[in-house]
């Protein structure tokens, strides 16, 4: 499950009976998206994002990142038609060229934020590319890696400093 499908309650309160402590007991008219957050206690999700527009979610005590591109970068491809994924045992560098993205207006390399092996491919990606527009930080995910450094995430931003660094860019 990603990150991003996790819904919490935005009054937290038990209104009508449907939701209780911020959890989704039932349909909740006051529910919004939440990132980050685990629906599992003790796992804790944290995304990286870099300025080329790919995130890397990686989960405590594990060297498994799962890379994606963001809804910044789904939204300025347009809708996605092909999708060119690295093959399981692939070894990928950090800011290397990993696999490609065609839409119906542009193709775009898709480039690695951390270095490592690839131990899994988005497969229903093969059948269904256009899950890239629909959901680009959930179930819309490339490929997970076995990272080589797990430092490698230090120079990525966060999901707050992506978002004023797209904001800037927008701005130029």
């Amino acid at each position: 499950m990603a990150a991003t499908t996790g819904m919490r309650c935005v009054r937290r309160l038990n209104h009508r009976g449907l939701c209780l402590n911020g959890r989704l007991w039932t349909i909740c008219p006051r529910i919004e998206p939440i990132r980050n957050v685990s629906v599992s206690r003790g796992i804790n999700w944290a995304k990286h994002y870099t300025e080329k527009h790919e995130w890397a979610e990686i989960r405590d005590n594990t060297t498994v990142a799962t890379i994606g591109i963001t809804n910044h970068a789904q939204d300025a491809l347009g809708d996605v038609v092909y999708v060119s994924l690295p093959e399981v045992g692939d070894n990928v560098s950090k800011d290397g060229e990993c696999g490609a993205l065609e839409s119906v207006k542009a193709a775009s390399d898709v480039y690695s934020p951390v270095e490592g092996e690839v131990v899994k491919v988005n497969e229903k990606l093969e059948g269904d590319p256009g899950l890239v527009n629909r959901d680009p930080e959930g179930e819309g995910w490339l490929y997970q890696i076995n990272m080589a450094d797990s430092t490698d995430v230090d120079g990525l931003m966060s999901e707050e400093q992506y978002n004023e660094f797209v904001k800037d860019d927008s701005k130029q």
